[in-house]
């Protein structure tokens, strides 16, 4: 397997790199944190000035109709700097739900996928493998599953009870609602396909992010241990740091390979592409967890203190970790697969 990207995916995504290095600075994301609705217009605007929005918009809708190739390398960005706003349900899991719905709903399309690209609306997205729904409450219109079926439901047609996270860059709600055929926009026989893609596409997400927190976490390790001193010497000129540290880059880029074959497949969308997916989401939820525990380590305590920046890319890491899919969720799924009758395993054969 070819895991080279094509060159404009690599400008695309350097551009976007060099545009969050600039926008995307930890003290104001703070102050984004601290906000009521923890989200910021600015920001938003900024993003869809970038061509985000618009990434996965067919382009009759005003979009440029990216795939999820295009993707897996602007959420690693969007990991490495955390940016706290509700992008990828919006502008990657609702576009997709959107765009196939049956024909019969080409009016919730023209209505709302236009709004997606050019950055004014903001799409929240329920499923049951998540019991809290991330944004509701600054969402214009709100997508639910149930029983396979998919429902669009406005704010004024549920009650929403806030959860908070260890993440103060999240906002979650539980969604208490009534199904309805006036909410229904596609039935079951045609959602529970559209939903599992959701499913694969959010966990997706999530383990690209997670390989961005992990390089993220990884260099603030390696600038702190290069002033912090002991013994009028660096820390980071200590064997036992660099131990440390260079096991999270291996776990890095272990990562980075299962990620890309996951995207691959689902572009593809491959008859094994959960299994792949589920594959990434583990690997980089391992290379998150050891990334934050080995960067506070060479911190020490005060790396989990407020005034830290390291903080926040730890929380966040936990958080995904168990989004879309817990350990114990993905790796049932993977088990299911090895384990089946008639398995054929091997190389090969298994990835």
């Amino acid at each position: 397997m070819d895991f080279a990207f094509k060159d404009e995916h690599i400008a695309f995504s350097d551009s976007i790199r060099k545009f969050l290095m600039v926008e995307a600075a930890p003290e104001w994301l703070r102050e984004i944190w601290e906000t009521e609705t923890g989200r910021s217009r600015e920001l938003r605007g900024k993003l869809a000035e970038q061509g985000l929005t618009a990434l996965s918009v067919p382009e009759e809708f005003g979009g440029i109709g990216a795939g999820d190739l295009e993707w897996v390398l602007i959420h690693q960005e969007l990991g490495y700097y955390a940016i706290p706003d509700s992008l990828i349900d919006t502008a990657y899991l609702a576009t997709y739900l959107l765009n196939r719905l049956p024909a019969a709903d080409a009016t919730l399309k023209k209505t709302w996928l236009p709004k997606i690209a050019d950055g004014s609306a903001r799409i929240a997205v329920g499923h049951p493998v998540n019991p809290m729904v991330a944004d509701a409450q600054n969402a214009d219109l709100i997508l639910m599953w149930h029983d396979d079926e998919v429902h669009a439901l406005t704010k004024d047609q549920v009650k929403l009870s806030f959860n908070p996270s260890i993440d103060m860059s999240r906002r979650l709600y539980k969604v208490n609602w009534t199904p309805s055929d006036a909410t229904r926009i596609c039935p079951a026989r045609l959602g529970k396909q559209l939903w599992d893609g959701v499913l694969d596409r959010a966990a997706l997400a999530g383990a690209a992010q997670l390989v961005g927190l992990t390089q993220r976490m990884l260099d603030l390790g390696i600038d702190y241990s290069a002033t912090r001193k002991q013994f009028g010497k660096p820390i980071g000129s200590f064997q036992a740091v660099k131990h440390h540290l260079a096991d999270v880059a291996v776990k890095a880029e272990f990562a980075k390979p299962v990620l890309y074959r996951a995207a691959y497949a689902t572009e593809r969308e491959q008859a094994r592409r959960g299994v792949y997916v589920s594959h990434a989401k583990l690997a980089a939820g391992e290379a998150a967890w050891l990334g934050a525990r080995k960067s506070m380590q060479v911190h020490g305590a005060m790396g989990y203190t407020w005034e830290t920046d390291l903080q926040m890319f730890m929380k966040r890491a936990w958080a995904l970790d168990a989004a879309w899919g817990d350990r114990a969720f993905h790796k049932k799924r993977i088990a299911d697969f090895i384990l089946a009758d008639g398995a054929r395993l091997g190389p090969g054969e298994t990835f």
